[in-house]
């Protein structure tokens, strides 16, 4: 396992300009969906739900509740509210008929793609207004970053 030579005092500060600014970036593209998206946001849970489906598509209850850090009675719980609306299917095992396979439907596929253009163009736009070397110092980051994410929740890739 690779160590850092950086000071503790310096990790800190890392750690905690990172715990600010990536929740605050979240809110900014949040907020910026919310104006220009033209159906209700989802919840969270049900967003984080559909995305990971959208992903990995076939994924199970039990698989997205590991992933997503929840019991799977509420990711049940989510699965029916999404159906409800027209956005995620559950379909039986063949094999164990109480396993069930989470899909997306083509709304939901849908959806997911015009939020994905939306979120992608703020940041490309956001992008563009920095210096070289900012755009170099990001884009030398995101692997490090990537990388973070799987040390934090080890699910995610």
């Amino acid at each position: 396992m690779p160590t850092s030579s950086a000071s503790e005092q310096d990790t800190r500060r890392i750690a905690s300009g990172l715990a600010a600014v990536l929740p605050a970036l979240h809110r900014a593209l949040d907020r910026r969906l919310t104006q220009d998206f033209p159906h209700p946001k989802l919840p969270e849970g049900q967003l984080s739900l559909l995305r990971l489906v959208g992903e990995r598509d076939g994924i199970t209850v039990r698989k997205a509740a590991d992933v997503l850090l929840m019991k799977p009675n509420n990711v049940s719980a989510l699965v029916t509210q999404l159906a409800s609306q027209g956005l995620l299917e559950r379909r039986q095992d063949p094999a164990d008929k109480r396993v069930a396979h989470l899909h997306v439907t083509a709304e939901a596929r849908h959806r997911l793609t015009a939020v994905g253009g939306l979120v992608d163009g703020y940041v490309i736009e956001a992008l563009h207004a920095l210096t070289d070397g900012e755009l170099d110092a990001i884009g030398s980051a995101l692997g490090a970053l990537q990388g973070l994410a799987r040390h934090i929740h080890p699910a995610t890739d």
